[in-house]
């Protein structure tokens, strides 16, 4: 997969080692470097967000499985452009694990400065009071869009730091799924699930969701992912976002843009303004039929990061 992954877009990435992919051309020196690693399946998170503007590499796992921490060692120093390399990923057990051991090694052994940011966007997945715990969907898209034109305007690894977890804390996310995957390492549905049920807040992996019920319609359904949204982070008259609604594989860009329609009704009846809207597959889970809906929460200078010039196969914008 990486083999035909770097084929098709050589001017994008490259592949140094069987399991890290990197910008083509390699680190820049004097800028702050930003990896991320996951495991396989989520394409094109993680690794489709490899480029100017954007991470400098990236650690990559097998399917729903963490890279070693001497994987993501690997892709810090590769990264590396002698200003620091902040790591950027998903709140799950596995990743941090690995990438702390991994922190560790290239500061020991290399002398690299290095810097955490987690994301923890999916609301369902803890309450609001216990937000540390929550897991990482798509609102890694906007974090590292936003980190890396931090990065790009030669800002100091602490500053860079500081912007990617702004705009972490900006971000919430729920997700509902109609169908499972097929890991292939285990050859069978990751869960199971009638012909004629859903199962709302249920994570990128198949973990269990907060409720399953009889197919509804799309706007019922969109409407309680963004009532659960609105929950946890209130949006009013004057206040601007974005927002993405994402495929997790299967379900096709003419149901995404149906959701999209009622998302806007919805805001614009908050009077809120909706600014670079995302619609299509940005973080999949392999063949799963589905989709999440992220907000970003907006200021001037997210914005800014936010509409800044970047390069990789999957940016549209």
């Amino acid at each position: 997969m990486l083999s035909g992954f770097t084929a098709a877009h050589p001017e994008y990435y490259e592949q140094p080692d069987r399991r890290v992919i990197v910008r083509a051309g390699g680190s820049v020196q004097g800028k702050v470097g930003i990896v991320t690693g996951g495991g396989s399946g989520h394409l094109p998170i993680f690794t489709g967000y490899v480029g100017p503007g954007f991470l400098d590499a990236c650690a990559v796992g097998d399917v729903f499985a963490s890279p070693s921490a001497e994987q993501m060692a690997s892709a810090i120093r590769h990264a590396n452009g002698g200003a620091g390399v902040l790591r950027l990923y998903g709140n799950y057990g596995g990743d941090v694990m690995n990438f702390d051991m991994a922190g560790e090694m290239v500061e020991m052994e290399d002398d690299i400065a290095t810097a955490t940011v987690l994301l923890a966007d999916d609301v369902v997945s803890a309450p609001k009071q216990e937000a540390e715990k929550r897991r990482g969907v798509a609102g890694m898209v906007y974090a590292f869009k936003i980190a890396g034109a931090a990065a790009d305007t030669r800002a100091d690894l602490g500053e860079v730091t500081r912007i990617a977890q702004k705009a972490a804390d900006s971000c919430r996310s729920i997700g509902m799924a109609l169908s499972p995957c097929i890991v292939p390492q285990a050859g069978k549905a990751t869960f199971a699930i009638g012909e004629d049920e859903m199962e709302m807040g249920m994570g990128i992996h198949g973990e269990p969701g907060i409720w399953r019920d009889k197919l509804k319609p799309a706007d019922a359904i969109t409407d309680e992912m963004i009532d659960r949204i609105l929950a946890d982070h209130e949006f009013g008259k004057g206040d601007r976002l974005s927002v993405l609604v994402n495929s997790l594989g299967a379900t096709p860009l003419e149901e995404l843009y149906i959701m999209y329609r009622r998302v806007k009704q919805r805001f614009d009846d908050l009077g809120a303004e909706i600014v670079m809207p995302l619609v299509g597959r940005y973080a999949t889970s392999m063949e799963m039929t589905g989709a999440t809906i992220t907000t970003l929460a907006l200021d001037e200078e997210l914005e800014r990061y936010l509409k800044a010039p970047a390069a990789c196969a999957y940016w549209q914008v």
